[in-house]
């Protein structure tokens, strides 16, 4: 088996009135996980989702760990869970976004020591 290496994905998105800002990472982990709880380990890829509120929207950072051959398949899981622009809560209730962007991103300085907690999952 190969090792997994660390990864960053960056998008940003137009957030809807009143939408859970948490809501876009949950939509990643359903993407990826199936499931917004589910025990240890993530089965495709150890992952976390952080946001940030901009002056024009949301920034959305997620860190995961994964093998080289399914890196692609991440990404474009992140990708269609972002663009698909809402999530279900947990409690029923809809948040909505648009996906403005999308795309690769680089592990900041501060994001290793937790790339290098994820790759040991």
């Amino acid at each position: 088996m190969t090792a997994r290496v660390a990864y960053v994905h960056e998008a940003h998105l137009a957030m809807g009135a009143g939408a859970d800002l948490a809501a876009p990472g949950g939509a990643v982990t359903a993407a990826l996980c199936g499931t917004f709880a589910h025990p240890p380990p993530c089965p495709l890829a150890p992952h976390h989702t952080s946001t940030v509120l901009t002056g024009d929207g949301l920034a959305v950072r997620v860190l995961f760990a994964v093998e080289p051959a399914a890196e692609g398949e991440v990404r474009s899981r992140v990708d269609r869970a972002l663009a698909a622009g809402f999530c279900d809560g947990p409690d029923g209730r809809r948040s909505q976004w648009t996906l403005r962007r999308s795309e690769p991103g680089v592990i900041a300085a501060g994001e290793r020591e937790h790339g290098a907690r994820l790759i040991g999952d």
